[in-house]
């Protein structure tokens, strides 16, 4: 954090020279010392201070000065930091304005020029007045800052962004101005013109509005190309199964990249609690097991491309290729695709109208502190259901979970419906869907039918999460591994059919157990056909799968 600021403000260049040399001969250790020639320039840079969130402790204002006075200019300075401290310089003549000051814009204190020698007329009032101002400072926030709307999908977006990246920022909602007044405060500093949101401020105070996310991912600095053009082995998705595969190829000494479409963890890093996970007794979210694989990862020397999309795959020789949605084409030995899979939407009206503003898929962690004493609608029945029920449950007055089954047995943990079971502001509706939603510029409503007694009902809802079935992400991979007919890569023995190995199949050999219908191109986790979709089995998938790497490059 930037050390707590004083300015100091005065028209007279020798007097303002003088009071920042005082100043700064006893304050410049802890404190900022900053001047500014007039009121003007002064709120100018207050503007730019408050827009990077830099504390300002104390303001040293000269009273007779020309265009703006020191009461003018405190009272414009106190809407921007309302809590620091105020001391006006004046001349004996001036000191009815002061005391008026003292009433007009709460001032501390008033100083009579000149104020030398400073150990007894000026230190001992400022050092009172800081020691006070610290005692109730709070620190500001020190990172990245959203300005948006709640029902804005593009808020959204970059919200969901940076929480999945482990990304620090301060959400900030345009629309509670008039009751939250650090948000009233930043609107100010855009000299009265309304930004486009969402706006991100970095801490130096720089600004995006409306920024594209490529845009933000490049002031963040994160890697969105790769640093060469051939690796050992590249692994495409950057889920459980991706980011087993990447620690377990670079700790053996293969070079390493790992590409992920949009940020490390997949679904699992969306879970609000992972329970079943061996050895962590007490669960760890899925922010946390994402954060903590990357690590591990980046230790071990994986050059991870984030976000980054894979959008073909083509075979020459040993060679393998994979084209990125930037147009970059890099080569490997082997490759590992781990795309996982993606929640399957309703299909219902209203649905991709409303997709970020009330409608999401998955848990939506960073919209949790939102719902807050609001009614919560989940839709499906499996563990990732469960384990978000839970969680909302921490903030909504009401969780109501609509089940299409009759029951959770069939799809859910036992140790999930247990824990259902014993929260009181939890519900589950069995044989029950959603067929509509309803809202303009965001969700107010949907529309649910029970199977059991074909009713339809109407209800207000301004939060929807979907968690039902899940669907791979390869129809970029037409043409070039077999995949079923819900678009899963097939691998291994299921690809001998009728004693005959897959079509264009160039090795002497059958593939192998996590092999697809390229040799030298493997496949692991959710997206994979018969896998089973839990994050232990992903993991063991990825780990397993460098053996078979291992193996490969030794025969070419």
């Amino acid at each position: 954090m930037a050390r707590p600021a004083i300015l100091t403000i005065d028209d007279d260049p020798e007097v303002l020279l003088s009071i920042e040399r005082d100043l700064r001969q006893r304050y410049s250790e802890k404190y900022r010392i900053l001047r500014a020639d007039s009121g003007r320039n002064a709120l100018d840079l207050l503007k730019k201070l408050l827009q990077r969130g830099d504390p300002v402790a104390l303001l040293l204002v000269d009273h007779r000065m020309p265009q703006m006075n020191g009461i003018e200019t405190l009272i414009e300075a106190m809407k921007l930091y309302p809590d620091a401290k105020r001391v006006l310089l004046t001349a004996y003549a001036d000191t009815d304005a002061a005391i008026k000051a003292i009433n007009d814009v709460q001032l501390n204190h008033y100083l009579l020029k000149p104020w030398h020698p400073p150990e007894r007329n000026l230190f001992p009032v400022v050092d009172d007045l800081l020691d006070d101002w610290y005692a109730n400072f709070h620190p500001p926030f020190e990172g990245i800052r959203v300005l948006g709307t709640r029902w804005s999908p593009r808020s959204y977006e970059l919200r969901d962004f940076l929480a999945r990246t482990q990304v620090p920022f301060e959400w900030l909602d345009a629309e509670a101005a008039d009751r939250i007044p650090e948000v009233k405060r930043l609107l100010s500093t855009f000299d009265g013109r309304t930004p486009k949101l969402p706006t991100v401020i970095f801490p130096t105070g720089d600004r995006l509005e409306q920024p594209a996310l490529s845009e933000v991912v490049e002031r963040l600095g994160l890697r969105t190309r790769a640093g060469m053009d051939f690796y050992d082995v590249a692994i495409v998705g950057g889920g459980p199964a991706g980011l087993a595969a990447s620690v377990y190829g670079a700790s053996e000494g293969l070079k390493t990249i790992m590409i992920e479409r949009e940020a490390p963890g997949g679904q699992a890093g969306l879970s609000s609690r992972i329970e079943n996970y061996l050895g962590f007794p007490s669960g760890l979210s899925g922010a946390i097991f994402a954060r903590r694989a990357v690590d591990q990862a980046r230790r071990f020397g994986v050059e991870i491309v984030s976000p980054q999309e894979a959008t073909s795959i083509r075979s020459d020789g040993p060679y393998r290729y994979v084209r990125l949605s930037d147009g970059n084409e890099l080569s490997c030995h082997a490759m590992i695709l781990a795309m996982g899979v993606q929640w399957r939407k309703l299909g219902i009206p209203g649905e991709d109208r409303l997709q970020g503003a009330g409608v999401y898929y998955g848990a939506g962690s960073t919209e949790a502190i939102s719902c807050r004493d609001e009614d919560v609608y989940l839709v499906g029945g499996a563990n990732s259901a469960g384990q978000a029920a839970m969680f909302f449950s921490n903030f909504a007055r009401r969780v109501i979970m609509l089940v299409r089954g009759p029951s959770l047995a069939a799809t859910m943990s036992q140790y999930l419906i247990d824990q259902i079971g014993q929260m009181p502001n939890i519900s589950i509706e069995t044989r029950s869907r959603v067929i509509e939603v309803h809202g303009d510029s965001h969700l107010e409503g949907i529309t649910v039918v029970c199977d059991a007694s074909g009713e339809a009902r109407q209800v207000p809802a301004s939060a929807l999460f979907i968690f039902i079935g899940a669907q791979p992400h390869t129809a970029w991979l037409d043409g070039a591994v077999e995949r079923d007919e819900r678009g899963f890569i097939i691998t291994g023995q299921d690809l001998i059919r009728d004693g005959k190995r897959p079509r264009g199949w160039s090795s002497d050999r059958d593939p192998g157990l996590l092999e697809t219908s390229v040799p030298g191109v493997f496949a692991v986790g959710d997206v994979r056909h018969g896998s089973i979709k839990r994050v232990a089995s992903g993991v063991g998938e990825g780990s397993v799968a460098i053996q078979f790497v291992h193996q490969y490059l030794s025969k070419i």
